[in-house]
């Protein structure tokens, strides 16, 4: 543990005046106090009281987990050598965890999804430096959830705040960014004296049975289209499996590592994530992973993750790769396959991943999402807030037209 926040909160909505950094104090001095630590190791956090607060939210989803934190950083996937400096604030009352943040101090704007680079330029052409900046998000996750973990809404105010005090506490710090927060998170933040930003996404969501009810559904043009295009894959000869949890093998878990780590090389760049991550989510977390096997007489040739929350009834496309061109095998593996498999075991939306407008072609509706930013600079905030009122109002004309060209066919 390299540094601790010694301030206490007066009250459940605001931070005491004259805020100091030291050590954690051993008591809050009254029924209504919070002790605020600070931590970088998800080792120096209970993993059950962390999942237990986790548990308590609206959105808990599996990349909040103890697990799949300490498994990016014990893998060296999301350290300070890779530009993510992990921070955990926690506010205790009277020993008692009431509420708890993943921050990451970062050197870049790399793995985030909400797009920053501009505001860093900006800085840059002023002399000024944009890094180190905080942010709250599952590393290279686009994945809306819970970020400020609370067992009411007073501590999560309390958190809020208490955020934003140990910000202005750090001299270094240009920002700290919230991003895919949810409605309770965006309910806190706001009242801190955030800004929200808006961001589009394509998931599904739907109760259909069975792929054959979800095509019935479709137009005309756009049931013909996905027919096409999975035939194309089963007349190429490939054939899929679907492995859940435990009966994912070693050997499929280094077969689609193998998979993953080729994709990201044939685009120029290594993988954020390591071996050890995948090694470690099968250990710990296997109950929330479903894998896609391509295979082509008999030998796999690609391969696809899901995650899923069978208790929430949600899926969320995370990663893939292919050994073989084959035409319309991303489709099939990263859509096709997981979508009859959700329909199959009673998940009833399928989150797609950032971006991507041919999503919508496939059934995957646009969502907004959200962010919320604090900025440092007043006279950066002003012109930041200026940007996001405009990008807000474009954003919304771009989600009503997306929504417009529906793929489903018309009630009417």
């Amino acid at each position: 543990m390299d540094d601790k926040l010694g301030n206490q909160l007066q009250g459940a909505t605001a931070p005491a005046q004259g805020a100091s950094v030291g050590g954690v104090s051993e008591q809050a001095q009254g029924s209504n106090d919070y002790v605020i630590g600070v931590l970088d190791d998800w080792a120096h956090l209970p993993a059950a009281e962390w999942d237990a607060l986790l548990a308590k939210q609206a959105t808990p989803t599996p990349f909040m987990q103890h697990a799949y934190g300490a498994a990016l950083l014990a893998s060296g996937s999301a350290t300070p050598k890779t530009g993510w400096s992990l921070r955990l604030l926690t506010l205790r009352q009277n020993g008692q965890l009431r509420a708890a943040c993943a921050t990451y101090l970062k050197t870049h704007s790399y793995g985030e999804y909400v797009f920053d680079w501009a505001w860093a330029q900006a800085y840059e052409r002023h002399g000024l430096p944009y890094y180190p900046k905080a942010v709250l998000s599952v590393p290279f996750t686009p994945v809306t959830g819970s970020r400020l973990l609370a067992t009411s809404d007073a501590d999560r105010l309390a958190l809020a705040h208490a955020l934003r005090q140990w910000a202005q506490d750090q001299p270094r710090l240009s920002s700290v960014h919230v991003l895919f927060a949810d409605a309770a998170d965006w309910a806190a933040l706001s009242q801190a004296g955030f800004s929200q930003r808006h961001t589009v996404q394509f998931h599904y969501d739907g109760q259909h049975a069975s792929f054959d009810e979800f095509l019935a559904a479709l137009s005309q043009d756009k049931r013909k289209k996905i027919r096409q295009e999975r035939r194309k894959v089963a007349d190429a000869g490939v054939r899929f499996r679907a492995v859940l949890g435990n009966e994912i093998t070693p050997a499929d878990w280094a077969f689609f590592y193998q998979c993953y780590e080729r994709t990201y090389l044939e685009h120029g760049n290594p993988p954020y994530l390591k071996p050890s991550f995948f090694s470690a989510l099968a250990r710990e977390q296997a109950q929330h992973w479903v894998m896609f096997v391509a295979e082509l007489s008999g030998e796999p040739i690609a391969s696809s993750l899901v995650a899923v929350d069978l208790q929430r009834r949600v899926a969320y496309g995370r990663y893939w790769g292919a050994l073989q061109r084959v035409d319309c095998l991303h489709f099939e593996a990263c859509y096709y396959q997981p979508l009859e498999w959700c329909m199959a075991h009673g998940v009833h939306r399928f989150e797609g991943g950032a971006q991507g407008e041919h999503k919508i072609q496939r059934a995957l509706l646009p969502v907004d999402t959200t962010s919320a930013h604090w900025v440092r600079h007043p006279q950066f905030a002003e012109a930041i807030n200026d940007f996001l009122d405009r990008e807000a109002r474009a954003t919304d004309d771009y989600l009503q037209a997306l929504k417009s060209h529906s793929p489903y066919r018309s009630q009417d």
